[in-house]
């Protein structure tokens, strides 16, 4: 039997701050930077420079001790750490821990995870022969060391957090998020963890503190020309065109690379994207969802196992699928009630269709059957793709070889606007597969969607509620606003094709609405679309982990 890993003393730390934090980071492996962290690693960078090294061994004898970023394991206390500095003289040495704010003015000196964490490293000390007996926190925000004694009092408290983490890395689920904690809102993994979310989800609170997203900088970089390629140099992606530069891109500023057909990448600037957990996405040059490259991926095997037990309950299956295309016809009423052009402003929307199709919502939320849904699903698509030409403005229709739409058609497209519907509904795919393994799920598995060879199964049945929302309605949007023509289109008897200028035209009309911030429906706060989508993603895990009773779809009003 092997045995368990060791535990690193900053999680001991987060434990004793809220092991919900602690499990998430060391069993489930999230993490997400925030302004905290990256202060806190840019305040470590000269103690991470030291050597790590100590004398071989303890010495009486020894002079002045002054050794910085030590590394130290024991297999009797289970933990490993490195150590900011030990500083003494011959076999007495203390740790000093730095730490980025302000000393708290407590009458502990410090918080009780600071406190645990510098005891745990005394006490790793200890286990290496040397005399520890008390140790330092040192507040680089204040400059002031604050001595901490490693009293009995603290050892048992520090060896009970240690004991305690290891009892809880045991269990399948993590603890229950606090609630209302004022600990919650400087805390980096709020947007995994949820707190306030789960808590109104289990009717443990009223009302949900918004969610204040990092600033969107890092954006997709497509490449189109089948004549580019892609390299590393430093900091930067630089796209070439037959050997000659045309295009760079930050690394940093690079939330995914997306290719094109042809296009070729470095295996340098491959291997860097996988390090950085940048995605690499393949397109076909028609515009078609191939797959996409990342690094190890997500270790959480607790999501996928339960991602994949539901997936073997039918009861379970119908649940979710009921929820999701009831969601989805929904917001196809709403956006043709939104978007209705086909008579002059002041006359109502057809009542006969919107009733269709609140009518289909209920009859697919009460289905007994997949196969059911399946029948409810196609007769729902019939009644909105047999009025989506309605949302469409008349003079954009009455254009030469305009926008014409007899009902939906695929492999290949016949028409511009089936083209743009298939272009749209393939970046809508691609994207909820990249996010859906960011959080650790597997695109592939799914619910209602049958798997198949290359089907991204989940990607598919999350995205449903998200058809109309933001493929079709970029698509009005583009087509409306004149940014996608009827001369951006190859139309021959094998199908009808979108032109690279007009493709890149409706690529940063698709980036715009998923940059659009909408409110939500249930938490009240305003959130991007991409945003959202991770969200949602989470959420489906909470459900397949049984926090919260039910999956909560999302449906616009």
């Amino acid at each position: 039997m092997d045995s368990p890993p060791h535990i690193p003393v900053r999680m001991v730390n987060e434990f004793v701050y809220c092991p919900r934090l602690a499990y998430m980071m060391w069993v489930q492996g999230e993490f997400a930077h925030n302004a905290d962290t990256v202060e806190g690693a840019i305040r470590h960078k000269r103690v991470d420079q030291g050597d790590g090294k100590l004398p071989a061994a303890p010495d009486q004898e020894m002079e002045n001790i002054h050794a910085r970023s030590v590394a130290l394991s024991s297999e009797a206390l289970g933990i490993t750490a490195k150590i900011d500095l030990v500083e003494g003289k011959g076999i007495a040495v203390q740790p000093v821990d730095y730490k980025k704010g302000k000393r708290p003015h407590v009458p502990a000196g410090a918080y009780a995870p600071e406190r645990v964490q510098v005891c745990a490293q005394g006490l790793l000390l200890r286990e290496h022969g040397y005399q520890c007996d008390s140790g330092f926190l040192y507040f680089v925000g204040s400059r002031e060391r604050v001595k901490v004694v490693f009293d009995d009092t603290l050892v048992a408290e520090t060896m009970a957090a240690i004991q305690g983490l290891r009892t809880l890395s045991q269990e399948d689920t993590p603890p229950p998020p606090l609630v209302d904690s004022p600990k919650c809102s400087r805390c980096s993994l709020i947007g995994i963890c949820l707190p306030d979310e789960i808590g109104l989800l289990t009717q443990q609170r009223m009302d949900v503190r918004p969610i204040y997203p990092q600033v969107e900088r890092a954006l997709p970089l497509y490449v189109q020309s089948p004549a580019s390629y892609v390299r590393k140099a430093g900091e930067q992606l630089i796209i070439e065109e037959n050997r000659e530069r045309v295009a760079e891109a930050r690394l940093m500023d690079t939330s995914q690379v997306v290719l094109f057909g042809h296009c070729g990448i470095s295996t340098p600037a491959l291997h860097e994207c996988c390090r950085r957990e940048i995605p690499v996405t393949f397109m076909s040059y028609g515009g078609w969802f191939i797959g996409h490259c990342v690094g190890t991926g997500h270790h959480n095997v607790q999501t996928r196992t339960a991602q994949y037990r539901t997936s073997f309950d039918d009861s379970a299956c119908l649940h979710l699928a009921r929820r999701l295309v009831a969601a989805k016809i929904q917001n196809c009423r709403t956006l043709l009630r939104r978007n209705w052009k086909e008579y002059d402003k002041s006359a109502k929307t057809p009542e006969e269709l919107l009733t269709g199709l609140r009518k289909d919502a209920l009859r697919a939320a009460r289905t007994d059957s997949l196969q059911a849904l399946l029948g409810v699903e196609g007769n729902a698509a019939r009644r909105y793709f047999e009025q989506f030409i309605a949302m469409i403005s008349p003079d954009k229709r009455a254009l030469a070889g305009g926008f014409d739409f007899k009902g939906r058609n695929r492999r290949p497209p016949k028409d511009p606007i089936n083209a743009l519907l298939s272009f749209a509904y393939a970046m809508l795919i691609r994207e909820w597969t990249i996010t859906l393994s960011a959080v650790g799920l597997d695109p592939y598995r799914g619910f209602y969607h049958q798997m198949r060879f290359a089907r991204p199964a989940l990607a598919l049945d999350m995205m449903e509620p998200f058809r109309p929302l933001v493929a079709d309605s970029t698509l009005i949007t583009a087509i409306n606003n004149g940014e996608v023509k009827p001369e951006d289109f190859i139309v021959t008897t094998a199908g009808c094709n979108l032109k690279s200028s007009g493709r890149k035209r409706f690529i940063a009309a698709f980036e715009r609405r998923l940059a659009q911030e909408v409110t939500h429906p249930i938490f009240s706060y305003r959130i991007s679309y991409r945003r959202l989508f991770e969200v949602q993603a989470r959420l489906l895990i909470r459900y397949l982990t049984q926090e919260i009773p039910r999956y909560p779809t999302f449906i616009t009003r």
